[in-house]
């Protein structure tokens, strides 16, 4: 008996991947080289953010999304941090706010002006400090507007609550380094993937975990969840070491529902997923392809649609918003693709094929949008609340008149028997003991300059008082 493969009608079975003009693309930047297992990519509908390659600590440019072309080599970049910029977010309600977490073990909060960067920014708006290690991934809480996660090599994950600056929750669940993270919609459940190879399932404000599981068929790398479907994604490695993708139910992460193999390749699978159209998206760091599938609750619960194929291998993916697409040529993703090689960052739209320009509401249901569901204090009370919709037939041209602030606060520390535990952190290797020397190398220059400005102002006042003196006892004589 022949094989068949089994078709079912889709209206997202002839989605295409379209590359963007070369006019349209952002060429002559300097992607880093860095090694990590990140994107170096994050995009709003105003502004690309793209780690670049420097020395002596890190940084990363923001380029307004319409101005496209070739950029200039002295264009300003966002410089502050001491170490390498290891992961970079926007925030999903203020389109200018964006986070960055380095191997100088800080996250930094910085605004980016209207119409982009006119000079280096090396001042954040917040310093975060409370990881003992680098900082190698952040996420933004999906509901709420001032919840910040960061996850450090020090295997802990802090949440940070931006309306006092300060962070409110320490989960330390984890027996290694956490490589990703998840929420489900409304932002209730956290899901992390380790490098010792179990998933996790965590309730985020008391970091109990609900589900645990270390399935050695399937060695977990990275995670996500499916929307509202209760489901959870996984792309990892089998027993044979051929790349693999496996789906879990939420409540039960005994075994999975389903294993799929994808091929022998080596590289990282990155799962991206759309919870408006129900369509995964599967993108290998060094592969040219894009694997797309949609997803369904009855079986087979994985559908292969087609695949993007691109000959320039990819370093890493940005995601354009919803809300930032072109729904009159019935786009319904955004990919920009880092090419290291050519310094190129390369715009792949998505499109659904249809003959009609008017709006294509089946394709374009009511999505999460600009606009907060809850402040930080709410959610850490404990209430939970779905993302606000809205339609991207009018919506999208709403503004935010939402402002973003930075709380007034000194730097803390973390003093015990007189020595601050975020200060004097003792160096692993070789490249933190020379970025703690020339920082403390730093903090002294700085110490000198004040002490000289103090002494120059000490010895002008006593000048003034010996003058004082001196005119008193004429004015007496008068």
């Amino acid at each position: 008996m022949s094989w068949r493969p089994t078709y079912r009608s889709s209206k997202f079975r002839n989605v295409y991947g379209k590359v963007a003009n070369r006019e349209h693309c952002f060429d002559g930047i300097p992607i880093t080289k860095n090694v990590h297992d990140n994107h170096f990519c994050a995009v709003n509908a105003k502004f690309l953010a793209i780690v670049t390659e420097s020395a002596g600590g890190g940084s990363f440019i923001v380029i307004p999304v319409s101005q496209a072309g070739r950029i200039d080599p002295h264009h300003p970049k966002v410089c502050g941090h001491q170490g390498n910029v290891l992961d970079i977010k926007w925030n999903p309600f203020f389109e200018n706010i964006i986070a960055s977490c380095s191997e100088d073990s800080s996250v930094r909060v910085w605004e980016i002006p209207e119409g982009g960067l006119r000079r280096n920014m090396t001042e954040a708006m917040m310093e975060l400090y409370g990881h003992s290690r680098r900082v190698g991934l952040i996420e933004w809480h999906p509901t709420s507007s001032g919840i910040l996660f960061s996850a450090g090599y020090d295997y802990k994950i802090l949440i940070w609550n931006l309306e006092i600056g300060e962070p409110v929750k320490m989960i330390d669940c984890h027996s290694d380094v956490i490589v990703c993270m998840s929420f489900n919609t409304d932002g209730s459940l956290l899901a992390t993937s380790c490098k010792d190879k179990k998933l996790r399932v965590i309730e985020p404000r008391s970091g109990r975990v609900l589900q645990h599981a270390s399935c050695k068929n399937h060695r977990v790398n990275r995670v996500v969840f499916l929307g509202n479907m209760k489901r959870l994604l996984t792309t990892g490695v089998s027993r044979w070491n051929t790349r693999q993708i496996a789906l879990w139910d939420q409540e039960d992460l005994s075994m999975p529902m389903v294993e799929e193999e994808i091929d022998g390749l080596s590289g990282l699978l990155f799962p991206f997923y759309d919870a408006d159209t129900h369509m995964l998206y599967l993108a290998g760091k060094g592969d040219g392809n894009i694997r797309y599938y949609e997803i369904t609750t009855e079986k087979p619960c994985l559908q292969y649609l087609m695949e993007f194929r691109s000959p320039a291998p990819q370093k890493g993916l940005g995601v354009m918003p919803k809300h930032g697409l072109d729904v009159t040529a019935c786009e319904v993703f955004r990919f920009y693709k880092l090419v290291t090689l050519k310094g190129l960052i390369e715009p792949i739209s998505m499109i659904v094929p249809r003959r009609s320009e008017t709006y294509q509401e089946d394709i374009y249901p009511m999505t999460a949008g600009t606009e907060p569901a809850l402040s930080a204090n709410d959610w850490l009370s404990g209430i939970n609340r779905d993302p606000v919709l809205m339609s991207l037939k009018k919506g999208y041209q709403k503004p935010n008149q939402l402002v973003f602030k930075a709380p007034v606060k000194e730097k803390k520390g973390v003093v015990v028997n007189g020595i601050d535990l975020l200060e004097n952190v003792p160096p692993r290797t070789e490249n933190e003991l020379l970025r703690m020397f020339f920082r403390q190398q730093e903090e002294l220059r700085k110490l000198k300059e004040e002490l000289n400005t103090k002494d120059v102002k000490i010895r002008q006042l006593e000048l003034e008082l010996n003058n004082l003196r001196n005119v008193s006892p004429v004015g007496n004589n008068v």
